[in-house]
């Protein structure tokens, strides 16, 4: 038992050593916690690459739904974070006489070189990134609310109605009465055009008709023998005499 509590002793003290060796020598591999500590521009400029790395590599990880509530959860906080830090660097660059970053419009990535939309920092709020937006209480942030469609009353209805709508008024400027003339007339000329071009034709036929020779007279042929004034006198009295004899007979 002294033993091993001998070797932990040992394990610890090497690890201190160590540890202090290396911030004598200045080799800090630990991201401070405030971007102001930091006042070497080179040293900046590797802890934001390293944020955004640790962005596109969390990104990567949340887009699988199968993690579970609270881990996407987690995941979601752990990106904000991120981006929040990242946007101190950047600030801290900018102080030490670096790039604008944020001006520049710098695109964060994923691990497969996609970009990432709302991981610039700049703006403000909270931020969902992959599968965090179908989460319970979510998803409902990001569906678009249909437009609602306000029926009008018969009042707002009628209230636009005027002599205008049931086009009382269109006479009054004289514009539609000109339009009407010089359509009129249009249609006038290109009916005369179209009856000059048929009485054109009917003549042609007729004077072809004539030059053949084929032209008759019609005349009027009754296949049945017409009954003249003298044969309809009599049929009237034999008639009259039909229906005296059937009259007194029959009495």
């Amino acid at each position: 038992m002294a033993r091993n509590q001998e070797k932990a002793q040992a394990l610890f003290n090497r690890f201190l050593a160590s540890k202090v060796d290396k911030e004598k020598e200045g080799r800090i591999t630990r991201r401070p916690f405030l971007a102001t500590e930091c006042r070497d521009l080179n040293e900046a400029d590797k802890w934001r690459q390293q944020i955004l790395r640790e962005i596109g590599k969390k990104v990567m990880e949340i887009q699988n739904a199968a993690l579970g509530e609270h881990r996407l959860r987690d995941l979601n906080d752990e990106i904000n974070k991120l981006i929040r830090e990242k946007g101190h660097w950047e600030k801290q660059i900018r102080a030490l006489g670096g790039p604008d970053y944020a001006s520049a419009g710098s695109k964060t990535s994923d691990g497969e070189g996609n970009e990432l939309e709302g991981a610039s920092g700049k703006g403000q709020g909270y931020k969902y990134f992959g599968a965090a937006k179908t989460l319970p209480g979510v998803k409902e942030l990001f569906q678009k609310q249909a437009p609602r469609t306000v029926r009008r009353t018969r009042h707002q209805m009628f209230k636009d109605i005027n002599a205008a709508y049931y086009g009382f008024r269109d006479d009054e400027d004289g514009i539609l009465v000109k339009e009407e003339a010089e359509a009129e007339a249009t249609v006038r000329r290109e009916a005369i055009i179209e009856w000059d071009v048929k009485e054109r034709e009917k003549k042609e036929v007729l004077e072809t008709v004539k030059g053949e020779g084929l032209e008759e007279e019609v005349k009027f042929v009754a296949h049945v023998p017409l009954p003249d004034a003298k044969d309809i006198e009599q049929a009237v009295l034999a008639k009259k005499k039909r229906d005296l004899m059937a009259k007194y007979a029959s009495a």
